[in-house]
């Protein structure tokens, strides 16, 4: 029994109808949550079967026994069982709410029964794999480690960053003007020690990428006093891996007896994390929370050194990997307070030790506070919700009917010692050093009703609006600048405005930097091309590339030949998501006009030397320099084009500092990106959604809903949503 156009299911305790809209997006009409609930795991069974199974088998370190015996698929199993995301799951579970609980067994039914009901599924015959019964347990995996995969990609790999240049002499001035939230006194000795390790080879990595995970975003709201219905506006723009299919995404629309509910949900759990009900609407974007920490252990013979020269000997915690070929492979992992070990603690040295704040008596709030969106009334409910969520480090734009606005972040974040700022290890053995405990909830950045009517989120620091500081690496403030100036233009702002919004290409960061650079370029061809740039990422637009040339050159320059070396800059740069998430942090620098990275030289002399080398540089339509290929979840790229699994090239719209933030790295030879995965639009003053999505509904490549949303997104039209 599949969903094609309409069926009734009997659910829980009533019968539910789902039927698909003229845009193919499941609508569920139930009499309670619970009977939704089951519905919606029919659904994702349905649609996204290859994404639920494949995200489960992953987080679960399985995926050498259940996919392929292959070097990438043990490598990922081994990082998963490391970081053992729910080492108290039966305690996790009992902290559910009885009545959340009932919700995420109600799903866990309704993705089986589909299961139980429907062969296998194409792509899982041809690995030979028979998914296996979906349980609570593994919606609770999922929505706590939704936020982590983010974390890895930018804050971790920073932090080991800083680490490196500290060993190779960087000094102390450079970095803390790089990292201006470094305060504390860098101990070189110390850090020249550490024996850095590769928690993830390069092998991994590859399906590392698979797992949905947040790298940026944007949000907006204003209230009625700035819009022509009178009534408050939302938009929720989450900035996601593009090129890949299906989207992370999976709307729905949920009609219960006292309620509606219109949004997205992630496949393999039932909550919203963007949506709206008949009184509010809620969006989110990355907090950029440091919820990851290191400690530096010193060890030897097995163990780790404390106080006053004592030893203490590591007790390994042993996982069983199982190939599919039935190999038995054994990993040790040694693990303590300071959290897990990066290295051999019988092999002499000084090793990171990696903590996440999240790791444990954490998961069941998740759903105890997600789930019951339906019931939720007024901004002040919502944020006390958002407020209480663990592991999910997100900034929350919220709206309701009554008019008011307001935003919420949400994680847990350590109580550091004082004076430190997250971004340089500690010493475990040094008495102070030991965690303690988390900043009070009631501390984070939280706002309600500004005077001026508006609430931008861009993943910027909004340190400001809190007790605690909980971000130490803020993205650049670029598209929230534009997002203000926009917001700002005289007149009464509605849908189709927001709508242009989301597609403008004006870079406030190549603005500021003309203001620099127009005065050293030469009368030449390429210089005249960009003195006379609008400064907008047009596809068509050759000033664009000339900029972005001259950009990694002035990048080279000042921190590569004055500080870490070109191969460097170019590996952080083009390699990896480092540079794509704290451009604004090397971008502060060079807008100085005096700098410890200058070394002897003036910025002029520096600059004028990067725009000579970045003129010689091929120049092309920038929409040239962009094309990327959307490639299948499971197979990507392994099939010919022509079997249609994979989608493109297509020219990813944007910049790293426009609305659509549009960037582009590799990562591990793969090409990855990070670009507006789904736009969601709503004025309160109508009970409807506007929407557009990059990929389709199904996970299927037969069916013609595989992609049937992306002429929409690329082309700026919205589905409509009652």
């Amino acid at each position: 029994m599949r969903l094609k156009k309409q069926i009734t299911l009997q659910a829980i305790t009533n019968e539910v109808q789902i039927k698909r809209n003229g845009h193919g997006v499941p609508e569920i009409t139930a009499q309670n949550i619970n009977d939704a609930a089951y519905a919606v795991g029919f659904v994702h069974a349905n649609d996204r079967q290859m994404q639920i199974m494949l995200t489960r088998i992953l987080l679960q370190g399985r995926a050498s026994e259940k996919l392929a015996d292959e070097p990438g698929l043990i490598e990922i199993d081994r990082y998963m069982r490391r970081m053992d995301f729910l080492p108290d799951i039966e305690k996790e579970v009992s902290k559910l709410k009885p009545e959340v609980k009932e919700q995420l067994e109600a799903y866990a039914d309704g993705v089986n029964y589909f299961l139980d009901n429907n062969k296998t599924i194409f792509d899982f015959k041809l690995l030979g794999y028979k998914p296996e019964k979906w349980k609570i347990e593994d919606s609770i995996l999922l929505s706590k480690v939704f936020g982590f995969i983010g974390l890895v990609d930018a804050q971790m790999a920073m932090q080991k960053l800083i680490v490196q240049m500290t060993q190779n002499n960087v000094e102390e001035a450079k970095l803390k003007e790089l990292f201006p939230y470094m305060t504390e006194t860098i101990d070189y000795e110390l850090l020249k020690k550490i024996k850095l390790q590769d928690t993830i080879v390069p092998s991994a990595v590859k399906w590392f990428s698979k797992l949905p995970r947040f790298n940026a975003s944007n949000s907006w709201v204003i209230s009625g006093k700035h819009t022509e219905s009178g009534k408050a506006i939302l938009s929720g723009d989450p900035h996601l891996e593009g090129n890949r299919l299906p989207n992370v995404w999976a709307e729905i629309v949920i009609r219960l007896p006292e309620n509606k509910l219109l949004g997205a949900t992630i496949p393999g759990y039932p909550g919203m994390p963007i949506g709206r009900n008949n009184h509010i609407a809620w969006t989110a974007t990355f907090s950029f929370m440091d919820m990851l920490d290191y400690r530096v252990e010193h060890c030897k013979d097995g163990k780790y050194k404390r106080e006053n020269d004592q030893w203490v000997a590591y007790e390994p915690r042993i996982e069983q990997i199982k190939t599919k070929k039935g190999k038995i492979i054994e990993e040790k992992i040694y693990e303590n307070e300071s959290g897990l070990l990066e290295g051999n603690p019988f092999e002499e040295g000084h090793y990171l030790a990696l903590k996440w704040s999240a790791q444990d008596d954490c998961g069941a709030n998740e759903s105890n506070c997600l789930l019951n969106f339906h019931q939720i009334k007024t901004v002040k409910e919502a944020q006390e919700q958002f407020r209480k969520l663990d592991a999910s480090t997100f900034n929350f734009s919220i709206v309701d009917v009554e008019g008011n606005i307001g935003y919420q972040m949400s994680g847990r974040m350590f109580n550091r010692p004082e004076g430190t700022s997250g971004l340089i290890p500690l010493p475990a053995w040094v008495k102070g050093n030991e965690y303690q405990g988390y900043v009070a909830k009631e501390d984070l950045p939280t706002q309600y009703n500004p005077e001026n009517g508006m609430i931008i989120t861009t993943n910027q620091d909004l340190n400001y609006l809190g007790k605690a500081s909980p971000i130490n690496l803020p993205m650049a403030t670029y598209r929230c600048d534009r997002i203000e100036q926009l917001l700002n233009k005289p007149g009464k702002k509605n849908l189709a405005y927001m709508k242009k919004m989301h597609y403008d290409l004006l870079s406030v960061q190549a603005e500021r930097f003309m203001e620099i650079l127009k005065p050293l370029l030469p009368d030449t061809e390429n210089g005249n091309l960009l003195r006379n740039w609008d400064c907008k990422y047009d596809e068509a637009s050759l000033g664009a590339c000339i900029f972005e040339n001259l950009y990694i050159e002035m990048l080279k320059v000042v921190f590569g030949d004055n500080g870490i070396g070109r191969d460097v800059v170019e590996h952080v740069m083009k390699e990896t998501g480092m540079f794509n998430d704290y451009y604004g942090n090397f971008d502060n620098v060079l807008f100085r006009e005096k700098s410890a990275w200058y070394a002897d030289k003036t910025r002029t002399e520096l600059l004028t030397f990067a725009i000579d080398e970045g003129l010689k540089m091929e120049v092309k339509p920038y929409g040239e320099t962009r094309k990327v290929l959307l490639v299948n979840l499971l197979f990507g790229s392994k099939f010919p084009r022509f079997f249609g699994f994979d989608y493109g090239p297509i020219s990813l719209p944007g910049n790293r500092a426009t609305i659509p933030q549009g960037q582009i790295f590799k990562s591990a030879d793969r090409i990855t990106t990070f670009t507006p995965s789904f736009r969601f639009l709503t004025d309160m003053a109508i009970n409807e959604v506007h929407t557009n999505m990059l990929g389709g509904v199904s996970d299927r490549r037969f069916s013609k809903l595989y992609t049937n949303d992306l002429k929409n997104w690329f082309k700026g039209v919205y589905k409509v949503m009652k």
